[in-house]
């Protein structure tokens, strides 16, 4: 029964990653949006070679690369996620959805490389063996999967040197200094110092502690599992990374038995699970010596191709020799065997990215993003399980220089032609029909409203903003910096 339910749990997030995907994938990926990725395509042939391209670029848009075929794949990985969710024909369904998603983050450029979408990648390959005819193989798999995933999350926050983790002091700063942050955050960022303090020392009990537990007995186990649970439930509270904390719940299912899962079920669909035939007697039994070794190599590999690239982000790198190194480059394309590592430092101070756009010179209209701080009265919202990869990159992009950000140019062009799927981004367009002549962007920092302006529907403080990105402008469709 867990097999089944993590499967199809599994085929779930799937679904919700190209639905969310699905819905802006012409403004980032499109011939008029950010970063067309039949440009990528074009280029990487040019520079590689048609077969060194394949090999690092692995995508079915090679096939075709226009906007109808970014389509079809959202529509064709859906289609698969929902055979998973179904439990029909969940092996093919599932390798269809892999290559599907592997397809979109090969050409995805920085709107596709977040930890969550390697995660989903490697879940899902992993996954496969749930579907075949030894389960416990997947299980273990994907238990061994979470037990990677936290623990390197714990090591790096202690291996960064950052003050904030070894002082207990980083929750003071994450809840408004996060990427997205939602209308509980300020609440949670408001909380005592000595909470706060507790709270860290708990993060680091669910990603040091509790993987470990997981390799132990079940009670251990079951224990594990619900540390790891209540950190992601407390995570996803409090702010917005779309379906990353779904994904681990999902793996921490597979942590779990029969029992522990029918105990965890609502009565009425325990009596389901409880009805006659609904529940297997026990484990099937594995199959036959020679099917287990087809079963066991691969997924040995796989993990064992995890484990290499998880200890490779915490060791040195002369601690691995050449032929690991070279192994681990060779894979890193498929983005399967992953190493991980959430919020290794934290930052200190909450930089916000302004855009404004003129057609005079003279009046300058702000640009609202659909999710990240902008107008100070604006309630901050869940976007929860939706990924707004264009509002995430945002909060990236502020923490260097405007000269280093090369998609976000790309971004000021297609604004100033007009895109249609770019704009679509935005939170309306205040231009109307026309487009700005000029754009020009800007730091401001700012931080929660004390409680008494937020009871007077003021979110946000701003402090006077500095320039960051000068005037551009358009001149034969390239992006030109206007003097003042």
């Amino acid at each position: 029964m867990v097999p089944a339910f993590v499967l199809r749990g599994l085929g779930a997030v799937l679904a919700i990653a190209f639905v969310s995907i699905w819905v802006q994938i012409t403004g980032l990926l499109g011939a008029r949006g950010i970063a067309p990725a039949a440009e990528l395509l074009a280029a990487a042939r040019q520079d590689l070679g048609l077969a060194r391209a394949l090999w690092h670029l692995p995508t079915w848009l090679w096939l075709a690369r226009g906007d109808p075929a970014l389509h079809a794949l959202c529509a064709g990985g859906l289609a698969c996620s929902l055979l998973v969710l179904a439990g029909r024909a969940p092996r093919p369904a599932l390798l269809g959805a892999w290559s599907a998603y592997l397809s979109l983050c090969a050409v995805g450029d920085v709107f596709l490389s977040y930890q969550w979408d390697a995660l989903l990648l490697e879940s899902a390959l992993l996954g496969v063996f749930l579907a075949g005819p030894w389960p416990a193989v997947g299980i273990h798999c994907l238990r061994l999967l979470l037990l990677k995933l936290m623990l390197l999350s714990g090591l790096v926050k202690l291996l960064s040197g950052d003050p904030a983790w070894r002082d207990a002091s980083a929750l003071q700063l994450h809840f408004w200094t996060q990427p997205l942050p939602v209308w509980t955050s300020p609440f949670a960022a408001e909380l005592p110092a000595g909470v706060l303090a507790a709270g860290v020392a708990a993060t680091f009990v669910a990603e040091l502690a509790a993987p470990l537990a997981l390799l132990g007995p079940r009670p251990l186990r079951l224990a594990a599992a619900a540390a790891i649970a209540a950190l992601q439930l407390a995570i996803a509270a409090t702010g917005n990374y779309g379906f990353f904390n779904l994904l681990t719940l999902v793996l921490c299912a597979a942590c779990l038995d029969d029992d522990a899962l029918l105990a965890l079920c609502p009565r009425a669909l325990r009596s389901r699970l409880e009805g006659p035939g609904s529940r297997p007697a026990g484990a099937p039994p594995p199959p036959a010596r020679w099917r287990r070794a087809t079963i066991l190599a691969p997924a040995v590999g796989l993990v064992a191709l995890g484990a290499l690239a998880g200890a490779a982000r915490v060791l040195p790198r002369s601690a691995f020799p050449d032929t690991a190194a070279s192994l681990l480059d060779a894979v890193a394309p498929f983005r399967s065997a992953n190493a991980y590592g959430l919020f290794a430092v934290m930052t200190s101070d909450r930089l916000e990215i302004e855009i404004e756009g003129s057609s005079d010179g003279e009046s300058w209209r702000p640009l609202r993003f659909r999710w990240k701080p902008g107008p100070l009265d604006r309630q901050p919202a869940f976007a929860t399980p939706h990924m707004p990869r264009l509002d995430w990159q945002m909060w990236f992009a502020a923490l260097s220089s405007c000269d280093r950000q090369r998609w976000l140019h790309a971004f000021l062009a297609r604004l100033l032609e007009g895109s249609p799927p770019v704009w679509a981004l935005l939170d309306g367009d205040p231009f109307g029909e026309g487009s700005p002549r000029l754009l020009r962007a800007s730091i401001a920092r700012m931080r929660f409203a004390p409680p008494e302006q937020r009871a007077r529907g003021i979110w946000w403080t701003r402090e006077a903003t500095d320039p960051w990105c000068p005037t551009v402008a358009l001149d034969a469709g390239r992006l030109v910096v206007v003097k003042p």
